[in-house]
């Protein structure tokens, strides 16, 4: 269809292909605004869909179905990076599509997203593509000990193996030579950091600075803003994603996430094509969350400040916290810089992400300090 430039004004709908917790917050921020929300979803009762004005329940592979959820909105957008590319293509026949397609087929795709950043002279660790045993021993050989991932359909860890020796090649792979794969250099890395960005239909770009991120069993656990980085290292890090983000012609809410290597170099580790985890902070902590910014921009309307109102710290709360019985919700705020977010999820699962708790305080350090803490203090005895 034909892309309109002229805002998207209140009152209009925004549909939303996924339908957990980053379209749950997107849908607040959109109702907020006086928008309605649809989300496309293969399941009933999801976290976006219990706020959406309407949740629509179908495989993503039904196109039909897609179509008609395109047709009663007047803008689409991600809040999930896994959605076939043939699913983004049938939504952009009926609606205007946010970022567009081709940054989600980039994105879902680790080799993909490697050569497009390679390509374009950002830093990124060596890698190559790999799919047989004999190609992972010669990637070895070359490149040293790596981490070897499943070019598709991976996050949180999935799909990701460490290869430090011939030895460890055969249960990475598990005997299957046919599944596209990607080895990558292992960095020898001091911190992990995201830069969470935003940019417009007209390329206006803004930012929320750089994230410190800490993981625990490769799922993002404690995100502390701002981050302890040199001048050098924070114009470093947002020049290069204002650099992936104009090149990508994203519009939207993107993130970079990077490791910074023990040298001081700045190397970009994957992308998201939509709000990221570090970003929920910015909820509490700025004058516009990437949430309603994400709106603005899919919506063409000028973007929001991202003035950091306090220093500030999110601890992500998993489902193993309810091993115990149902968390001590009152504990987590006894801080009165304390806000806690749940995602509406029943199923508490080890690894699943039920919700978070961001805390504001005078220092990122005493902000990081105080959420861990009140975080502890949820266990059910």
């Amino acid at each position: 269809m034909a892309v309109s430039t002229s805002p998207i004004l209140p009152g209009s709908t925004i549909g939303v292909l996924g339908s957990g917790q980053l379209g749950r917050m997107l849908a607040i921020a959109a109702r907020q605004m006086g928008y309605r929300v649809h989300v496309f979803s293969p399941e009933a009762d999801t976290p976006a869909g219990q706020v959406a004005d309407r949740e629509i329940v179908a495989p993503y592979d039904d196109l039909d179905a897609v179509a008609e959820f395109a047709k009663r909105v007047d803008v689409v957008t991600f809040e999930f990076e896994n959605i076939p590319n043939a699913t983004a293509e049938a939504a952009a026949k009926h609606a205007i599509v946010r970022p567009d397609g081709r940054v989600l087929h980039t994105t879902q795709h680790r080799l993909r997203e490697k050569e497009f950043l390679s390509k374009n002279g950002f830093p990124v660790t060596p890698f190559r593509a790999v799919r047989t045993a004999k190609e992972i021993e010669q990637s070895l050989a070359t490149l040293g000990p790596g981490v070897l991932k499943t070019a598709s359909f991976g996050y949180d860890g999935k799909g990701q193996s460490r290869i430090k020796s011939s030895a460890d090649i055969a249960a990475a792979i598990g005997g299957d030579e046919t599944v596209e794969r990607i080895y990558e250099q292992l960095v020898d890395f001091d911190r992990e950091l995201s830069v969470v960005a935003a940019r417009s239909v007209d390329g206006s770009f803004a930012h929320w600075g750089v994230i410190e991120n800490r993981h625990e069993n490769h799922i993002l656990d404690l995100s502390i803003s701002p981050a302890d980085v040199s001048p050098s290292v924070y114009r470093e890090a947002t020049e290069i994603a204002q650099g992936v983000l104009t090149k990508l012609d994203v519009v939207g809410v993107f993130c970079v996430e990077f490791f910074l290597t023990k040298s001081g170099a700045v190397l970009i580790n994957e992308l998201a094509p939509r709000p990221h985890n570090s970003g929920h902070l910015t909820i509490e902590a700025s004058m516009t969350s990437q949430f309603q910014q994400q709106l603005r921009a899919v919506c063409g309307l000028p973007l929001g400040s991202t003035e950091q109102l306090k220093p500030a710290a999110m601890v992500q709360i998993l489902g193993d916290l309810w091993s115990n019985g149902t968390p001590n919700w009152p504990a987590a705020l006894t801080f009165p810089g304390a806000t806690l977010h749940l995602y509406g999820k029943t199923d508490a699962r080890r690894g699943r992400k039920m919700g978070h708790l961001t805390v504001l305080t005078q220092s990122p350090a005493d902000a990081a300090q105080t959420a861990l803490r009140l975080r502890s203090n949820l266990v059910h005895i």
